[in-house]
């Protein structure tokens, strides 16, 4: 997980969709309590049904308070509801009131786990983009051996330009410049292999666009280099992005049951599960998902965090750690001047 080395004493609020996700308010307002208590700078809206919200704060042993303030939201968003239903019938729930706050700068951020389609409509249609940003993508990281890697797009578009996937890694570089705290990220396009000759037209062209900007354009990369941590950041468009995260997803639980029923075929595995015990612990620790729980909404006029929808406190926990982060490290600036500096660059070009 990323964090920032700057901007710690700044002074953050965060609208949270307290309804959203499988399980709403008795994993929202949990976690929400939690990362209130450990940093002293962060203060929370929780939008939803105020009845709901409060008696989940009840059984905590907590309050509304200055900086723990409850708003009311008369309607809450379906897991299965259509994009289009959420923002013609519901303007009045919890998802679209915490995006309003982030349009009004109530909040510099806004977390939910509710319907993703949703969410991405209803941000994008209140938020806007970017200038110079055709379309938002979604972003996370993902483990590897040197800590972790950025990736995008992880679902928001099914199909990319080159100049999609060149604004992507604009967007990307800049996320883990300000938030990571490193000046110059390695950038990898995601491709078939690591020649130039290799993938799809519009693979060739964003590479020839990476190549010729001002980013640590490290080249094509493989499925395997996002794992290995080859470069900071791995740049492609969402149907592969999507089927890697999946895939990584799955592969993930495979091994953990596998090794599961190893230890448990005869007494001398379990005999042998028990001296292992301690490195197993930080064996699953170090690959725990809800760690790298957290998806950013990149490209768009405010911070919007999306969290897994069956996270449970603690993956939600680390959504809001994320959205903090990006509001700290003041990351929209960054993008809009790494975007400037691009374009101006390209229009000097014969």
């Amino acid at each position: 997980m990323m964090t920032t080395q700057q901007g710690q004493s700044q002074e953050v609020v965060i609208a949270i969709d307290a309804m959203g996700g499988d399980h709403g308010p008795h994993v929202t307002v949990p976690a929400a309590v939690r990362i209130l208590n450990e940093n002293p700078n962060l203060n929370i809206i929780l939008v939803g049904l105020q009845d709901a919200i409060e008696a989940e704060l009840k059984t905590l042993h907590a309050s509304p308070s200055p900086r723990l303030r409850v708003h009311h939201a008369t309607e809450v968003v379906l897991m299965d509801e259509s994009p289009q239903s959420a923002m013609k019938n519901k303007k009045d729930s919890s998802m679209r009131v915490a995006i309003n706050m982030v349009k009004t700068g109530e909040a510099q951020a806004c977390v939910s786990a509710g319907n993703t389609g949703a969410l991405m409509a209803t941000a994008r249609f209140v938020l806007k983009t970017l200038p110079g940003i055709d379309r938002p993508a979604i972003a996370s990281t993902l483990p590897s051996e040197k800590g972790s890697t950025f990736m995008l797009d992880l679902g928001a578009n099914a199909d990319c330009t080159a100049e999609h996937l060149y604004q992507f890694a604009i967007m990307g570089a800049m996320v883990v410049s300000c938030v990571s705290n490193k000046p110059n990220p390695t950038v990898g396009l995601l491709n078939i292999g690591s020649e130039d000759i290799k993938g799809n037209e519009v693979a060739k062209q964003a590479a020839e666009l990476l190549r010729g900007s001002h980013l640590n354009f490290y080249g094509n990369v493989e499925g395997d280099d996002i794992f290995k941590g080859t470069t900071d950041v791995v740049v492609c468009d969402g149907f592969v992005g999507n089927v890697a995260l999946k895939t990584t997803e799955g592969l993930a639980h495979m091994m953990g049951k596998f090794l599961t029923q190893e230890f448990k075929r005869n007494w001398l595995t379990k005999l042998m599960a028990l001296g292992a015990f301690p490195v197993l612990k930080a064996f699953k620790k170090r690959l725990d998902p809800r760690r790298y729980n957290g998806a950013s909404f990149l490209g768009l006029r405010g911070i919007v965090v999306k969290s897994h929808g069956g996270a449970d406190s603690v993956g939600f926990y680390h959504a809001i750690h994320v959205a903090m982060e990006e509001a700290q490290s003041g990351i929209l600036k960054r993008i809009q001047s790494q975007l400037e500096i691009e374009h101006l660059t390209t229009a000097e070009q014969p």
